[in-house]
């Protein structure tokens, strides 16, 4: 069995008018079993760890990670597998909920930006600016609440332009060294109603559940339309969508795990190099430390 995941498979293509009903919420397992899986896993996240340092060490580029999903899809569960073995120092998660009153003074994109990752680090956002297209189109009331010219009767030009906003506000970061990659975790609606339902009968999750989850539940349809909007306007060269399997949870982080391997290998960040002047002297310390 090949060890590489050819991730390329759930890259949304630029330009393509996603419907969420041709992508697959499950696909054949990328391991044999649980302790496969595990190896697997231990195996890309050294990788990482690895490339990470080289990342640290250079101080010219960074990797902004962005999750979204529907209540249940695993976002927590693939941060916390998939980032594991990654040196904190040279990490940052930041999970964005209900704007704050100062969030809502400044422009959509303010309270993400503040938060972007310092070069040589990998930043991780759990939800971003995408809800400000995504559940604040599901409820436009959210909108109003931003006081916005246009707020009270939200058009179809609105939420262009907010594309067209984060598509240019995303390549601004490319061009000055942040790469971005930007994962949907697929649920299908039968498993997150499982996974839901384990919440209540499982003790240790119940404060995982909230009777909100049911209500946003009953929004499935506009949701889905959100989304498929969302990713069909907004995956571009400069900042792909990965359209990821969610219903085995095992086969999402080896997923996810995959691409951010892949795309800090073409990053190709390299310790920095010292000249002959300072090698010299290096061996000179060295010297004196020996005597």
């Amino acid at each position: 069995m090949k060890r590489h995941i050819d991730v390329d498979r759930f890259r949304v293509a630029p330009g393509t008018t996603v419907r969420l009903g041709d992508w697959p919420t499950r696909v054949k397992d990328f391991y044999r079993s649980k302790d496969d899986y595990k190896t697997r896993l231990d195996s890309q996240v050294g990788e990482m760890r690895t490339l990470q340092d080289r990342l640290y060490a250079s101080d010219s580029y960074s990797l902004l990670v962005i999750f979204q999903a529907l209540d249940a899809a695993g976002k927590d569960g693939v941060i916390k597998h998939v980032m594991s073995g990654v040196n904190p120092q040279g990490c940052q998660v930041f999970s964005f909920k209900h704007p704050s009153s100062t969030d809502l003074d400044h422009d959509f994109l303010w309270r993400t930006t503040i938060c972007l990752p310092e070069r040589g680090r990998i930043g991780i956002f759990n939800r971003s600016y995408y809800e400000e297209v995504l559940i604040v189109r599901v409820h436009p009331d959210l909108l109003r609440a931003e006081r916005i010219p246009g707020a009270q009767k939200p058009t179809d030009r609105l939420w262009e332009e907010r594309y067209q906003s984060i598509r240019n506000h995303e390549r601004h970061l490319r061009r000055n060294g942040t790469r971005i990659l930007k994962f949907y975790l697929h649920l299908s609606r039968d498993e997150q109603r499982e996974r839901l339902l384990a919440r209540i009968e499982d003790e240790t999750k119940n404060w995982k559940f909230s009777e909100g989850d049911l209500e946003e539940r009953k929004l499935w349809p506009r949701y889905m339309a959100a989304y498929a909007a969302c990713l069909s306007a907004t995956s571009t060269r400069a900042a792909p969508w990965y359209c990821v399997p969610a219903d085995d949870k095992k086969n999402a982080r080896l997923i996810v795990a995959q691409a951010i391997v892949d795309e800090l290998k073409r990053m190709n960040a390299q310790y920095p190099r010292i000249d002959a002047a300072q090698q010299k002297k290096l061996k000179e310390i060295a010297k004196q430390l020996k005597d």
